[in-house]
């Protein structure tokens, strides 16, 4: 447990990974992006998958423009 010993660092890693997380998880959740939430919320990669989808992922999906009744 010499991971825990180093208690700077994980204070460090919590403090980077947790915001990331939260965004990218209330992003998903928003887009009912039920296939990114599950591996966001159980995959712990200290944000790097967070990041990936806050600014590559999700930003894919393209938005369908209503016509307008005549």
């Amino acid at each position: 447990m010499e991971f825990l010993e180093n208690k700077p660092l994980l204070i460090v890693a919590l403090l980077w990974s947790l915001p990331w997380k939260g965004y990218a998880l209330w992003k998903a959740a928003k887009k009912e992006d039920k296939w990114w939430f599950i591996p966001l919320l159980v995959v712990n990669t200290f944000g790097l998958l967070e990041i990936a989808y806050i600014f590559y992922f999700s930003e894919k999906t393209k938005t369908k423009k209503q016509i307008p009744n005549l």
